[in-house]
């Protein structure tokens, strides 16, 4: 399967570089159905999970402003729209299945990201992505033990009150 869901976020990137470069031409006939069908249909004696493909072209696509969001703090340098369009639809990918799917583990969201930038952008891709996917997944995590702590220090207070009344 993990050589499947390969394949399939490279049909995936393939749309979502499309859809980029389109909108940024205002291309009117763009239709990100049409591309991933016909992407999708290019690949359909290769790819069977299909659904794991529209998932995720459409998740990043429903999402891109709040990835985006989360990009630009963690590449402060870059701003989203100087960063190589190819590096760019990489870091959505990494970013949406770091922040938003579910069932991806955070390793293989960074691994598979990083190896997308080592097959098709430019000679530092691949650094540059694991480095600004590396401080998103560290960010979350910071987020995470901070939000558990307080329910932690939450809880400990609601015992103590609890065992109060009971006296």
């Amino acid at each position: 399967m993990s050589a499947n869901r390969h394949l399939g976020r490279i049909v995936a990137l393939q749309t979502l570089y499309e859809e980029d470069f389109r909108r940024e031409l205002n291309d009117k006939s763009f239709r990100l159905s049409d591309v991933l069908s016909r992407n999708i249909k290019r690949y359909e004696e290769t790819v069977d999970d299909t659904k794991f493909i529209e998932q995720l072209v459409k998740g990043v696509n429903s999402q891109q402003k709040d990835i985006d969001d989360i990009i630009r703090p963690v590449a402060p340098e870059w701003p989203i729209e100087q960063i190589a369009r190819m590096d760019r639809v990489i870091l959505r990918i990494g970013v949406y299945e770091l922040m938003f799917a579910d069932g991806v583990p955070p390793k293989v969201a960074i691994n598979e990201a990083v190896e997308l930038a080592k097959a098709f952008g430019g000679e530092n891709s691949s650094k540059f992505v694991n480095g600004v996917l590396g401080t998103v997944l560290r960010n979350k995590e910071t987020k995470k033990s901070k939000t558990s702590g307080k329910k932690s220090k939450n809880s400990k207070t609601s015992a103590k009150k609890a065992k109060s009344v009971k006296k």
